[in-house]
């Protein structure tokens, strides 16, 4: 009796390094769009979509390829003015592939900064529910919907779109499959899949994992800028790499410290704001895989309360990397181009200082890294070889586990993306089911709830009940991520940042505790996940919040004047109606300084500590606050991934006089628990 032949490993391997490849290339199509639309590029843009396509933008719907360029091009003509602005960042991706590899579907949060130039300006924000499907041998935009949220001239700052009560937009996902993003395969074979043998798909393997290890290093660059860490920021160049800055250019060590001290000198000072969060990283990696470009979308929110200045950057971060021979990746060249500086004040309606955009819609060539069918390119080409065919690094077991490692980058940050969105939505259940059995939640300035029951009931009793409409959201965007997988695949540390925009029908302001419109700033440095049940889940979450807060549009951040003496900070009502099973008040010294923690409380404008799950990724520098585990673990070792049977993940390279153990390095520093 003949049955069907099992499908043999490397088939499945290939199978499955291709569909991951596509979930890439897919989301790299949606970053590519953000990219061209912010210089003007119109029928780029729409050559991204396919011809059959459709835009639904709030009530608007476009039809085919040739319409939507049109549409495109009325949006972007004034593309050619000096001082013109079309930024649009689109990020927080959740984005999974279909059981046929036929199609992608991807959930993004979007904000876009518009300007003509000529006096006006406005911003908006919403939400997108997107499809892409593979035609002629390319990912392509089939279906793009947003869901508009919020929007408001400049002036007056933005309120809830349309002046109503916003309902909930139904996302592609659920809680159990949000960290699965590859979906139960139909059949063996993928239409359109390259022929490989193992040392084809090792090197394909190989680029996986390097562009994790790039996008981690340019997200953490960004994080050491924002607190002006410039020993950690010159650890990560080549010793003669250049830089490029308002047309300037730096060489060697000395030179990438002068070109980033021209930002201001190391450290934050009372009331001083130097936030550039990057958005729609795309990073493409050389065919030998020892060199790798990254451009991405850079905002600056930039101010000193003490002199009372606040302005925005809008700018495009672009970086030339080289893998050098102790295998860690390293900055080659790194330029910034800054297309738009605008105080706050008066905003960007008029063109703002330094508008170069009209400039780049002219005819500038764009910077490498914004194609993103590159992986496919490769695939199709093959490429040198990168390893031989003894080499035990074409063993396929090893090639499994190293591709499951790059796996779970995305998985990881499809839960990460999944908790904003159900947090914003108020979708308790789906929030609290996320978690990993035991895992556990920083409620914020209170404590932690251990277990999904806890957490659960903890939201519930808090906030109410799910309800359809909302009246106000405050966003929960997190982006910039980075991501240690552990070798076994089936832990990780991540850190993102907290992105906030808020909205309400009318931003009426409540000083010092809550302000329904502008920007607030956190982080979330000490997340973790595990893989449980075949997805990935989160195990911890924790919050510090907030760097710098708006309490007023009218004033943004750096309007804001210290809490009055004598004045307490409101108590958070879940220490009333569901208090944590662990308080931050206990966490010393890791909560010292944060609301609801032990000590004097550091509220902006003074500037709160920014802590680091991981060592400087190229010289394995400790940062001064340094908490490689999860936050609780300093009161209760029970909460620890290694408690649980889970590896703890790899957090940069070990300096020579540390152990190897990362456990034991938990709170190592002379201010951390002992």
């Amino acid at each position: 009796m003949t049955g069907t032949p099992r499908p043999q490993p490397l088939a499945v391997l290939i199978r499955d390094v291709t569909r991951l490849e596509s979930l890439r290339t897919a989301k790299d199509v949606q970053r590519a769009y953000a990219h061209f639309i912010q210089a003007g590029r119109w029928a780029e843009a729409a050559a991204l979509f396919a011809t059959d396509a459709t835009v639904h933008w709030g009530a608007q719907e476009i039809h085919g390829r040739a319409r939507i360029g049109a549409w495109l091009q009325d949006r972007l003509k004034g593309a050619a003015a000096q001082g013109w602005l079309n930024t649009e960042i689109i990020d927080e991706p959740v984005a999974h592939i279909s059981p046929h590899s036929s199609v992608v579907y991807a959930r993004w949060a979007g904000m876009a900064f518009r300007g003509d130039g000529a006096g006006q300006a406005l911003i908006e924000g919403g939400v997108y529910e997107n499809e892409y499907v593979l035609r002629d041998g390319r990912w392509l935009i089939a279906s793009l919907r947003y869901f508009p949220q919020f929007d408001g001239p400049y002036a007056t700052g933005w309120t809830n779109a349309g002046g109503r009560e916003l309902a909930i937009v139904p996302t592609h996902f659920g809680a159990f499959d949000a960290g699965i993003p590859l979906m139960a395969p139909v059949g063996d074979h993928i239409e359109g899949a390259q022929p490989a043998d193992a040392d084809d798909i090792a090197a394909r393997i190989d680029r996986l994992n390097a562009e994790d290890d790039v996008r981690n290093l340019a997200h953490a660059y960004g994080y050491y800028v924002d607190r002006r860490m410039w020993d950690d920021v010159v650890d990560l160049f080549d010793t003669v790499a250049t830089v490029t800055l308002e047309g300037l250019e730096f060489h060697g060590v000395e030179g990438v410290r002068h070109a980033h001290e021209r930002l201001g000198p190391p450290g934050l000072r009372y009331g001083e704001v130097n936030e550039r969060p990057q958005f729609d990283l795309m990073v493409e990696i050389a065919p030998d895989g020892r060199e790798a470009t990254a451009r991405g979308i850079q905002l600056g929110i930039l101010g000193d309360v003490t002199a009372g200045e606040a302005h925005w950057e809008f700018g495009v971060l672009s970086m030339r990397l080289r893998k050098s021979d102790d295998d860690r990746w390293r900055i080659g060249h790194l330029e910034v181009a800054l297309l738009l500086r605008a105080s706050y004040a008066e905003g960007w309606g008029s063109g703002g200082i330094a508008a170069s955009i009209g400039t780049l819609a002219r005819g500038r060539p764009l910077p490498p890294g914004v194609d993103p069918h590159w992986r496919q390119t490769a695939a199709e080409t093959g490429g040198p070889p990168a390893h031989g065919f003894d080499d035990p690094r074409t063993d396929l077991a090893d090639l499994e586990r190293r591709f499951r490692r790059s796996a779970a980058y995305d998985g990881i940050e499809n839960v990460s993306g999944a908790y904003g969105y159900f947090l914003d939505d108020f979708r308790w259940a789906d929030m609290a089911a996320l978690f990993a059995h035991g895992g556990h939640k920083q409620s914020a300035f209170a404590g932690y709830a251990v277990g999904r029951e806890a957490i659960l009931g903890t939201a519930i009793a808090c906030y109410g009940p799910t309800r359809p409409f909302r009246t106000a959201v405050s966003f929960h965007w997190r982006t910039q991520p980075v991501i240690h997988v552990s070798p076994d695949a089936r832990s990780a540390n991540l850190r993102t940042r907290l992105f906030q925009p808020r909205t309400a029908i009318t931003p009426d302001a409540t000083p010092h505790d809550f302000y329904m419109g502008g920007l607030h700033s956190g982080m979330y440095p000490n997340d973790q996940a595990v893989l449980e049940e075949g997805a990935w889940r989160l195990w911890s979450l924790a919050v510090d919040e907030h760097y710098f807060a708006s309490h007023s549009w009218k004033g943004g951040w750096s309007g804001v004047a210290p809490r009055p003496p004598g004045e307490a900070p409101r108590r958070s009502i879940v220490l009333d109606r569901y208090p944590p099973h662990i308080l931050l008040r206990d966490i010393v010294p890791r909560e010292v300084g944060f609301r609801g923690g032990p000590g004097r409380l550091i509220e902006w404008p003074e500037i709160l500590p920014m802590w680091f799950h991981y060592r400087n990724p190229v010289s394995g520098r400790i940062p001064e606050h340094f908490w490689p585990d999860c936050v609780p673990s300093a009161v209760a070792p029970e909460t620890r991934m290694t408690a649980h049977g889970y590896q703890h993940p790899p957090n940069g390279p070990q300096p020579a006089d540390l152990p190897n153990e990362v456990p034991s390095l938990c709170g190592h520093r002379d201010q951390n628990v002992k």
